[in-house]
């Protein structure tokens, strides 16, 4: 009998070794951020001082603007009406012009300080609600009526007096606005000043 003659087992190829100069370690990674759950309190405390800031920027120009668009502080009208009188004098040399000056600072200053409806109405009128008020005393009536007709004679009747009469009027019209003007009384513990009328 014939013997079977098989091939001899081979053995599997081993793999071929690695090129030189190559290596399978790889690099080192970066670090990778690992959050803690707390970054949203930045975010949150930035958003907040950015509202903060934007607040204030506004609240400072809204009160810058506001203090430009505020009128300036109005003077009593005693304080007005010397003013109006004082400038008067520089129409002395002139009757007409200078009775006129000081009889509308007069009844300028009784329309402000009185409410009376002076410089609407004409003397004669101006006389007869005069003379229903109490905010006035006899004599104070008495006085502001010969002013009021010794200026209506220089006005309307060309009378010209001299300058000791035109000063003698401007007398008459500062003495009332002395007379009659208000003085301010601080409340203690309080910034509110109340007018009180001057007794003299």
């Amino acid at each position: 009998m014939g013997l079977l003659v098989t091939n001899p087992p081979t053995m599997a190829s081993a793999p071929a070794p690695a090129a030189s100069g190559f290596s399978d370690i790889r690099d080192i990674k970066p670090p990778v951020f690992i959050p803690n759950g707390y970054e949203w309190l930045w975010w949150v405390a930035g958003a907040l001082a950015l509202v903060v800031l934007a607040l204030l920027i506004w609240f400072l120009l809204r009160k810058q603007r506001q203090r430009a668009a505020l009128p300036p502080p109005i003077a009593p009208a005693h304080v007005r009406a010397r003013q109006r009188l004082r400038q008067a004098l520089q129409l002395l040399t002139q009757p007409k012009p200078f009775c006129i000056a000081v009889s509308d600072a007069a009844r300028l200053y009784l329309e402000e300080r009185f409410r009376f409806r002076a410089p609407e109405r004409t003397t004669e009128e101006f006389l007869r609600e005069l003379g229903a008020t109490v905010l006035l005393s006899n004599p104070q009536k008495e006085s502001l009526g010969q002013f009021l007709e010794s200026c209506d004679m220089v006005k309307f009747a060309k009378y010209e007096p001299g300058e000791a009469e035109l000063r003698e009027l401007y007398g008459s019209a500062m003495r009332l606005v002395d007379e009659t003007a208000e003085t301010t009384t601080e409340i203690p513990g309080s910034e509110i000043q109340v007018p009180v009328a001057e007794t003299k």
